[in-house]
């Protein structure tokens, strides 16, 4: 166990986003070699040029609303994707300096039983991750042959409405403009998902940190040496709470631009559904990005609502040790600690939000709730 690292839990994630040009090796930054030449190239062809030409299409479409909702709702999520990976790559540093903070003493497991708490959380974790992935290549790839489904191939249709500065309708630009937006829309939707899953990563940590603690505050024994595993618990609990203040720093902004676009995009994607059969192929494809959008909103408020939960459990646990018989000085220090921990840690948007199962409810009503006004619009 004191060879554990954390770091080795997120390693394949690490892996895909060095791939994407998202994460220099080991504690290195972007600077002037190869990768970067690499990175900047990709941005550019991909973010930038595919985003451009989505936006482009806007002014040739914004007279017809069911065109316009049709370009805006994939132009948001990519529009999105992109903010999040540059707020990523602009804080790396950042980052890089909390994965470096888990590896002290603190933070390890140091009994079997804290080991399995570890695994049991890393197992939730990763069944999370593998159904988001899961979810997100059947989306990709229904927007992908949706074309050939409805028939669209045959007129020259591309799986997303954009605007070109060539004739589309003509081969072999047809060819080489769909194998283009494919190789975007792929490397944007995995590098979107893994940031997440990274983020959810974190909250994770922070949630199997409260557990670890609350266990060593259930086994404090009265003994001689209980004032100093007391006041380990103590720091244990401040270097949680820096690490989850950190964190927090580092994703909010990313938290609250996921929040906010999942809700517009929830909506217009319903539109969509609204005028195409349910059962054909675009009616799958909007079935399932509304379920992805969902899980993606339902993952960000589930794991910030079991840290709220597990943090607020520490106070019990402090009161189920051995605490009675203590010296008035000792129980001064378990005093001051569950003064602190009656305030739970809570992961929030900027401070604008928490994130929590409650917010999720709230954002599925707003959702609605635009759907309804864009519905109304529409049939005036």
């Amino acid at each position: 166990m004191e060879n554990f690292e954390w770091k080795s839990c997120i390693k394949l994630h690490l892996r895909v986003l060095r791939c994407l040009g998202l994460w220099p090796k080991n504690n290195d930054l972007y600077k002037l070699d190869l990768y970067t030449l690499y990175a900047s190239v990709a941005a550019l062809v991909i973010l930038v040029g595919h985003n451009s030409c989505a936006l482009i299409n806007i002014f040739y479409v914004y007279n017809d609303l069911q065109a316009l909702a049709k370009i805006v709702f994939v132009a948001t999520t990519n529009l999105q994707a992109t903010f999040k990976m540059y707020t990523f790559v602009r804080n790396i540093k950042t980052f890089k300096q909390l994965l470096a903070a888990l590896n002290s003493d603190l933070f390890r497991p140091k009994t079997s039983q804290q080991f399995e708490i570890v695994k049991a959380t890393l197992r939730t974790w990763r069944k999370a991750y593998a159904w988001f992935l899961t979810i997100l290549c059947v989306i990709i790839s229904m927007w992908s042959i949706t074309p050939f489904l409805t028939g669209g191939v045959h007129h020259y249709q591309l799986p997303f409405d954009a605007w070109y500065p060539v004739e589309i309708k003509v081969s072999p630009n047809y060819e080489i403009l769909y194998f283009y937006q494919l190789l975007c829309i792929w490397p944007i939707s995995v590098g979107n998902i893994h940031v997440d899953s990274l983020f959810l990563a974190v909250m994770m940590y922070v949630k199997v940190q409260c557990e670890i603690l609350c266990e060593e505050l259930r086994t404090l024994k009265d003994n001689a040496n209980f004032n100093t595993e007391l006041i380990n618990c103590v720091k244990h609990h401040k270097a949680i709470l820096r690490f989850a203040q950190e964190s927090n720093t580092f994703f909010s902004v990313i938290a609250l631009g996921q929040m906010a676009t999942s809700t517009s995009v929830l909506a217009l994607t319903m539109f969509q559904l609204s005028f195409v059969n349910p059962a054909s192929g675009e009616g799958l494809g909007h079935i399932l990005y509304i379920t992805g959008i969902s899980t993606q909103m339902h993952l960000y408020c589930w794991f910030g609502n079991t840290v709220e939960v597990k943090s607020s459990q520490i106070i019990s646990a402090l009161y189920e040790s051995e605490w009675i018989n203590q010296p008035p000085p000792v129980k001064k220090n378990l005093l001051i600690l569950s003064s602190r921990c009656q305030r739970p840690i809570r992961m929030t948007a900027i401070g604008l939000f928490i994130l929590s199962l409650e917010t999720f409810i709230r954002i599925l009503r707003s959702a609605w709730s635009y759907y309804a006004v864009l519905s109304s619009v529409n049939n005036d």
